[in-house]
């Protein structure tokens, strides 16, 4: 069990960590993908699609996340898909199952296209510095669903393996053992989940991709998991075979662990539980050195989460990491050029 002390504003130097304690696994949160687009700093993708300029989510659509007593899309989305099945099987004739389907789909496209960095705005030099960075570990658990870290391993594909298959369904049956495993906890915009819940990748170069994202079609609901409690996140993950598995290995992770840009609030929680069942000897995280009391804020918050463990944790200043580089990140106004 860890002791709690009173905590300095002192933060280490990645550099300096990563040569005394080899680190195998890397967890990813939004802070990776804020370093490089500041538009990746919204609240909430339910709330973006109910504000969205373009067709947002109306009262009909809020009612069944109501009824379904969630924020996420995915579940919603598959529900309808079975709605529309079912009718078929029976010959009802409503359409309404279908239109909705479509509906909440376009308010996530448009919800997410709103903030999502354009490719066009992607510098190689960027991308090649990423992939650099998250090859230096044998396993990167994102939970981010952006396309950032996909776009990344495209740029190095001989150095990742997202466990997708040549004929881009997840399987484990073709791994290349020597290759970084990249794995999304929750899902990511080039993820889809079909009826039998197994997960399928979108086949689409870097630069089509996020347009490939935004073909509104019946069979493409989309994998991954963006709002809601710790409880309701996990029910989703449960939901899809790559979800699980994900979320397993993150459980089982052996060898020293780094996490970067990742907040681990409340609504994170089984991320936590997932972390102190692998039980690292060695943990070090990312803190941006905003100020004393922010950084003695979060040392404690980080050691309260992991205080079951018996485990170093190492406090870096986030900066120092090749993923928390200022040289990455992208004017948000070259939107206008």
């Amino acid at each position: 069990m860890m002791e709690f002390t009173d905590f300095d504003a002192a933060l280490a130097d990645w550099n300096e960590l990563r040569t005394l304690t080899p680190y195998s696994g890397l967890l990813m949160g939004n802070g990776a993908s804020l370093a490089v687009w500041k538009h990746f700093a919204y609240d909430s993708l339910f709330e973006l699609a109910q504000t969205t300029r373009n067709k947002p989510l109306s009262p009909t659509e809020l009612a069944l996340f109501k009824a379904m007593e969630t924020h996420n899309f995915e579940p919603v989305l598959s529900g309808l898909k079975t709605a529309i099945r079912v009718n078929a099987a029976l010959t009802i004739s409503s359409s309404s199952p279908r239109n909705r389907y479509f509906a909440i789909k376009e308010a996530l496209i448009h919800g997410v296209r709103s903030v999502h960095i354009p490719w066009r705005l992607m510098e190689q030099k960027t991308l090649l510095a990423i992939s650099q960075a998250l090859s230096q570990y044998s396993t990167v658990y994102s939970t981010n669903y952006d396309l950032l870290a996909y776009w990344a391993a495209m740029h190095g594909q001989e150095r990742f393996d997202d466990l997708f298959g040549a004929d881009a369904t997840f399987n484990l049956h073709h791994t290349n053992a020597s290759a970084t495993r990249l794995l999304y906890l929750h899902g990511g915009m080039h993820l889809v989940k079909n009826f039998d819940a197994s997960a399928r990748k979108l086949l689409s170069s870097e630069s089509t991709l996020l347009g490939s994202f935004a073909v509104n079609a019946l069979d493409d609901v989309p994998l991954f998991v963006c709002e809601g409690s710790s409880d309701e996140k996990l029910k989703v993950i449960r939901g899809s075979d790559y979800l699980s598995f994900c979320h397993t290995q993150l459980a089982r992770h052996e060898g020293a662990l780094c996490i970067f840009g990742h907040a681990l609030g409340k609504q994170d929680r089984h991320l936590v539980d997932a972390i102190c069942r692998a039980q690292p000897k060695h943990i070090a995280l990312s803190i941006l050195p905003r100020s004393e009391s922010f950084i003695q804020h979060q040392k404690r918050h980080y050691s309260a989460l992991f205080a079951q463990l018996d485990v170093e944790l190492k406090f870096f200043n986030a900066k120092t990491h090749p993923l928390g580089s200022s040289g990455f990140s992208v004017p948000v106004d070259r939107l206008k050029v």
